[in-house]
């Protein structure tokens, strides 16, 4: 099993974790950074910090250097259980998740949890990572 498959199975086994801004702890509430980070440490991996942005108005280019000093590859390759996903949101909203085909796994801010859906709930993203 790869590090993507175990970080997959992990944020499956947090949906319905709280939700809380800049959440790292799953006990305390995971944002969408946070939810990365737990899943891939459950899969043994160590993602860099990705720390001290807001929840509106991150410049989509800022989360674009945050997530290559992580420790992540960008991938165009077809999508694997475990691979992030960055999306593009209204009101100037960047947001991450985990994604396998067809579903996504993700720390949803309106929901104010951890949730498994399609993955047509959210746009396409506008890249991805995965462990390499």
């Amino acid at each position: 099993m790869t590090a993507g498959e175990r970080a997959w199975g992990a944020a499956l086994a947090l949906t319905g974790t709280r939700f809380r801004l800049q959440g790292r702890d799953a006990a305390t509430g995971l944002d969408c950074v946070g939810l990365i980070v737990a899943a891939y440490a459950v899969a043994g991996v160590r993602l860099a910090a990705i720390d001290d942005y807001p929840l509106r108005g991150f410049p989509l280019v800022r989360a674009l250097e945050l997530i290559a000093a992580s420790g992540l590859q960008p991938t165009d390759r077809a999508v694997v259980a475990g691979d992030v996903a960055l999306f593009s949101l209204p009101a100037g909203q960047v947001h991450f998740a985990l994604i396998a085909p067809g579903q996504l796994v993700h720390a949803d801010a309106l929901l104010r949890r951890v949730v498994a859906a399609p993955a047509a709930r959210l746009p396409q993203p506008k890249a991805r990572w995965r462990c390499s």
